[in-house]
């Protein structure tokens, strides 16, 4: 009887936890989205075009080309280079290791409004809400060179 009782508790545990993970992978397939989805706002653009000036043109340049080791934010290059990836991997890089004199320094908000700068100049669309600066939210927005049909 006890054993029963055990194997039984056992079905059921293993029964609700496959309905956590299938909800939590379909969850996550329908808050995905794509930087072809308008993700942020023309405003939030304004804001990170100025930051990005101040903050790493001297290093990217202007044109966000890049040079030499310094990784271009905009073209073939830097799109090859972020397939794939999302705009929370691209945040949490700027966000550890830039700018390079002193890693950190910029707030999660600022990262954004930064990324939505190069995401213009990449050519990806407005939307008519700000980009979340939110990690979590940042990690549902893929990066994808080309427009998805459809």
């Amino acid at each position: 009887m006890k054993f029963m009782k055990i194997k039984a508790a056992i079905a059921v545990t293993i029964s609700f936890a496959a309905i956590v993970v299938f909800n939590s992978a379909t969850g996550a397939q329908e808050e995905s989205r794509s930087v072809w989805d308008g993700v942020y706002n023309e405003e939030q653009t304004k804001r990170g075009e100025a930051l990005y000036d101040r903050e790493c043109a001297s290093c990217h340049k202007p044109d966000l080309s890049g040079a030499d080791e310094i990784a271009a934010l905009a073209g073939p290059a830097f799109l090859a280079n972020w397939e794939g990836l999302t705009v929370g991997d691209l945040s949490e890089r700027v966000r550890v290791s830039m700018p390079p004199s002193k890693p950190g320094r910029l707030s999660r908000q600022q990262i954004a409004d930064i990324l939505c700068h190069v995401l213009s100049v990449n050519g990806f669309p407005a939307g008519k809400t700000e980009l979340d600066p939110k990690i979590e939210t940042l990690k549902q927005i893929r990066i994808e060179a080309t427009k998805p049909k459809g």
